[in-house]
């Protein structure tokens, strides 16, 4: 591949994607498969919904891939990654995360390998919510940092959740509005970057996140989520996240999400918001 064009593949993807509204693109409608979470599953930013990715429906296929950027006062966390989805039933994503502390040299990284199955309902056209298992294998490239916080695990772990998702056709003067509820099995020290489990818990606990939305137009949505964090080292404290979102889908091959987060203590530094910025393509 040429510098130039290796360099620019995302900025060649998008519009790519903005100007292909007549390709095919799959049946479902439009932001049905949510954007693509910071670990590489459909869904919100912070939380993985139902949905499968992608906007294929039964017999059809999907993939994509997706960046995302997040940057708080004292840290910034890069993520980029890809998936392929079949049947609207299952799910593959994988993903490298960069965790960056600003003004040192200190930069960890992680691979996230994800798998979803839809087990149960439609998001849209079921009488109750779609229902998804999900397993995210993170596997941790850089450890010392983790090891000399104590914790129980730093090379590799699991995280299991079900989650539930549900969109209300014209529920809230007469726009339409979704809500997801997950609860995840993790023991994953700030997703991860900092080992998994520790002094003060060691097994997996399990956590809630909840994400809502509303669609003030077919292709523009706004939002809220809320993930809870364990809370393992003795050493740090770890606080819930959550985020306010605006998600833009100008057609099916292409969503920009902006969101103002908040990540609360990390690592000893407190107070860490900041901009969280997001493109995923579709196919």
């Amino acid at each position: 591949m040429p510098p130039f064009v290796k360099r620019y593949q995302m900025l060649i993807v998008l519009f790519t994607a903005l100007f292909s509204v007549n390709a095919v693109a799959g049946s479902q409608l439009l932001a049905t498969g949510g954007v693509t979470q910071v670990e590489g599953s459909a869904g919100g930013g912070l939380v993985p919904w139902a949905v499968i990715a992608g906007y294929g429906d039964a017999n059809e296929y999907s993939s994509g891939a997706f960046t995302t950027q997040v940057d708080l006062a004292d840290f910034r966390l890069h993520s980029v990654g890809a998936y392929a989805s079949w049947d609207n039933r299952w799910e593959l994503s994988a993903s490298q995360q960069r965790f960056t502390v600003k003004q040192t040299d200190v930069v960890l990284r992680q691979e996230v390998y994800g798998v979803k199955a839809r087990i149960a309902g439609d998001v849209l056209y079921g009488p109750g919510p779609q229902w998804s298992l999900g397993v995210q294998y993170k596997r941790l490239l850089d450890d010392a940092v983790a090891q000399s916080l104590s914790a129980d695990k730093t090379h590799a772990d699991l995280d299991v959740y079900l989650a539930a998702s549900q969109i209300h056709l014209a529920a809230f003067a007469g726009y339409n509005v979704m809500w997801n509820a997950t609860l995840r099995a993790s023991r994953a020290n700030q997703l991860g970057f900092l080992g998994y489990g520790g002094d003060e818990q060691q097994r997996h606990q399990s956590l809630l996140e909840v994400s809502a939305l509303m669609l003030v137009r077919p292709d523009l949505a706004i939002g809220v989520e809320y993930r809870q964090k364990p809370d393992n080292l003795s050493a740090i404290k770890e606080d819930d996240w959550y985020d306010v979102f605006v998600a833009w889908f100008p057609n099916k091959h292409v969503s920009v999400t902006a969101a103002w987060a908040h990540t609360g203590r990390i690592a000893g530094s407190d107070k860490q918001e900041g901009m969280y910025w997001s493109l995923a393509t579709f196919f």
